[in-house]
């Protein structure tokens, strides 16, 4: 093969690629974790930039998860990996419903239902830190809930349709016509990435009461298992960001990136709220930015 022929077989391959549905769910079953550890481990370099430290290495959360394979599990009731798997298949269904296309109210009621079971998880101990985080856990799924269903209505009132592929593929830009959806959206996503000031359940840093929070009592290779999944999560909702901005590809990566480091600023500079005012914080962005820009779009659209 010719050097001037390789470049095109290599885009022929990346177009067929990502026409086929199958293939697009494989490469998010594959690559989603990878992306996820790096982002995870560029998070840890950022925050420690930030701390005046060196911090550890871009692979670290690689070498944790491998760490933590090899402990011994501590199992103290049957229901609790019970739930996890539960929550594990759903999260990794719900990246799957996305990155395939399919409808998006699908993959907002797959989150919503892993969630459901990420909380009975915490509920299926005794332990005080784990029901604490399970009980904050609700708090804020009452908060951000309703955001991410907003973001749902705006976009099919812009586009006419929940599919996903065909959001994907519009010639325009969305976040013209849903500027206010679109910062209510990153607004949540502190509380989906559980970054401070949102990181009322439990969290990646030592400098709270519940440290751990929900996950308090997991250990070893559901732990391991835990943390993946949330890479997985991750990935998928900075593919919801990326939607609004589809119609230029090289854009919308970028500002998938950018907002991930400006959460990593974010979490290092704000001390965490209270849940009282996370809750109403959430749902005042909710109203003004959310609700407002879909009123906006209905007088728009009803002319």
């Amino acid at each position: 093969m010719s050097t001037s022929a390789l470049p095109i077989a290599v885009d022929s391959a990346m177009q067929f690629l990502l026409s086929s549905m199958w293939a697009r769910v494989a490469l998010y079953l594959i690559l989603a974790p990878v992306a996820g550890g790096l982002l995870a481990g560029l998070d840890r370099k950022l925050s420690a930039y930030l701390q005046g430290r060196k911090g550890p290495p871009l692979i670290q959360p690689f070498y944790d998860i491998l760490k933590l394979i090899k402990k011994e599990p501590i199992k103290i009731n049957r229901f609790q990996n019970f739930n996890i798997f539960l929550f594990s298949v759903l999260i990794i269904l719900t990246g799957a419903f996305f990155f395939s296309g399919g409808e998006f109210l699908l993959v907002l009621f797959s989150l919503l239902l892993a969630g459901v079971f990420f909380v009975l998880a915490g509920f299926s101990h005794n332990s005080p830190y784990s029901h604490l985080g399970a009980e904050r856990e609700l708090i804020q799924m009452m908060s951000y809930d309703p955001m991410i269903l907003l973001v749902a209505i705006g976009i099919y009132m812009v586009t006419g349709t929940f599919k996903i592929d065909r959001i994907a593929s519009v010639d325009y830009a969305l976040i013209l016509y849903l500027p206010g959806v679109f910062f209510g959206y990153c607004y949540i996503l502190t509380f989906k990435f559980r970054k401070s000031p949102f990181d009322l359940l439990m969290s990646h840093h030592a400098h709270q009461e519940l440290v751990k929070g929900l996950v308090t009592e997991y250990s070893g290779k559901t732990l391991a298992l835990i943390e993946v999944i949330h890479w997985y999560e991750n990935v998928m909702l900075l593919g919801i960001v990326y939607l609004f901005f589809a119609y230029n590809p090289a854009v919308a990566v970028a500002v998938c990136v950018g907002l991930w480091i400006m959460e990593t600023f974010i979490d290092n500079t704000f001390a965490r709220f209270t849940w009282e005012l996370a809750f109403k914080s959430a749902w005042v962005v909710t109203v003004i930015a959310g609700i407002s820009n879909i009123i906006v779009l209905y007088f728009m659209y009803s002319r």
